[in-house]
């Protein structure tokens, strides 16, 4: 969340990227509570040092033999007084910090100003558009013809949204998230953990599922749990309110399916693997100090680039707008896969810089050359999403007789084999 002492001293800032991020955020309303929470120590405070004046005399009143019954009922007075500025204390604290973690992220001053996603810069490209010298089919329709996932049966099972990989299709998931798993700990240092797949309401407030995004979550309510939106959640939250006494950065990686509410709502992009209420996902986190956070934020991104260059797949990078930027992020690039078939991009990946609005939330602090607890900048990305790199591998891969080559990366994890046929 953003500190409380931030807003009050750059309150036209705040609100100004409210507006940016399209955010409806009453700023007023919070140095409102802020000013409220002063007023009520200072008046406590004052109240408290005139009452334990008064309630010095009351011994002194009773030796010399006076009548001290009227000074004890103003003590007892003060004391009402004192416990109703209390219970207003409560109040108004709860209030706020409840307003306080509805408030999105800062953008980051590089973050583009813009409204909508059409307003994102493209930053690179890597690869080339795979030209296919024949009509391409859509992947659910090579999907189902090589038997690689069955999504009639998976919506008997569940609902729509939550896919059945059977026979090589289910391996190829296998042989994926194995891949990327072993590309992040070899070759980029990150320290596999293998995390719980549900949370409590404290770990999903802490990296800013909740109370925002409620409606979105998968809840087990007898428990107070929720099925995990993605690893960066318990992968986040394994150090909340502690003091790291390890070496920054500490990179971890994960391998989690993940459950969202959302996908899909809108009614588009909902045949085949587009759009799905549970997915399996990669994800890297990173915790930095401030000062290194940007450019760790720069080598996550390429990270997950890795894995797509590897594969031999055409993408892009674009950077979010404020208008489209994430709730929590302060700056975030999106790596979107070319899908011929369906002849436009699909996002794999969005690797985020939090700065210090996670580790606020959550209280995840290191100490400083000084010696001082200072929060730490989370960073995280997908490395990437499954579904959408399934698509992409399926429709760029395919040939004229609905057989799909396989990359020479995954091969060796797919038992050697080259084709899907």
């Amino acid at each position: 969340m953003l500190d409380i002492k931030f807003i009050r001293e750059n309150a036209d800032a705040v609100k100004a990227a409210m507006v940016n991020r399209n955010a409806d955020v009453d700023v007023d309303a919070v140095l409102a509570l802020d000013a409220r929470r002063r007023e009520i120590v200072g008046e406590s405070e004052v109240l408290k040092a005139e009452r334990n004046k008064i309630s010095k005399s009351i011994g002194k009143i009773i030796q010399e033999g006076g009548d001290a019954e009227a000074i004890k009922a103003q003590v007892r007075e003060m004391g009402d007084k004192i416990s109703a500025f209390d219970e207003e204390m409560r109040e108004v604290e709860a209030d706020l910090r409840l307003k306080l973690l509805y408030i999105p992220n800062m953008p980051s001053a590089t973050t583009p100003v813009g409204q909508t996603e059409d307003d994102n810069p493209v930053i690179r490209s890597w690869g080339e558009k795979k030209e296919l010298d024949f009509e391409p089919q859509m992947h659910w329709d090579l999907g189902e013809k090589l038997g690689l996932f069955d999504l009639e049966r998976g919506a008997k099972l569940s609902g729509s949204g939550f896919p059945l990989f059977t026979g090589r299709g289910a391996k190829l998931e296998r042989a994926l998230i194995q891949f990327m798993l072993d590309l992040h700990t070899e070759e980029h240092g990150y320290v596999e953990v293998a995390t719980p797949f549900m949370c409590n309401e404290q770990t999903m407030t802490g990296t800013g599922q909740l109370p925002k995004f409620a409606e979105d979550m998968y809840t087990v309510p007898l428990d107070g749990l929720y099925l995990i939106p993605t690893a960066e959640v318990p992968v986040t939250n394994m150090y909340a309110n502690e003091i790291l006494d390890k070496e920054l950065p500490i990179l971890h990686t994960a391998y989690t399916p993940c459950f969202r509410r959302e996908a899909g709502s809108a009614g588009k992009d909902t045949r085949g693997l587009l759009r799905v209420h549970q997915f399996d996902k990669v994800e890297m986190v990173k915790f930095t100090t401030p000062e290194t956070s940007e450019e760790e934020h720069e080598k996550l991104t390429l990270d997950a680039e890795k894995v797509l260059q590897k594969l031999g797949l055409h993408y892009r990078v674009i950077e979010l707008c404020t208008g489209d930027i994430g709730f929590s992020a302060s700056k975030c690039y999106d790596i979107e896969l070319w899908a011929p078939a369906q002849d436009k991009w699909l996002e794999v990946s969005s690797c985020s810089n939090f700065k210090d609005y996670q580790a606020r939330r959550a209280g995840i602090r290191y100490r400083d050359e000084n010696g001082k607890p200072q929060f730490v900048h989370t960073i995280n990305g997908s490395g990437v999403a499954l579904p959408r790199l399934v698509i992409a591998i399926m429709e760029n891969y395919q040939n004229p007789d609905g057989s799909i080559d396989l990359p020479a990366a995954i091969q060796p994890y797919m038992g050697g084999l080259k084709k899907l046929d």
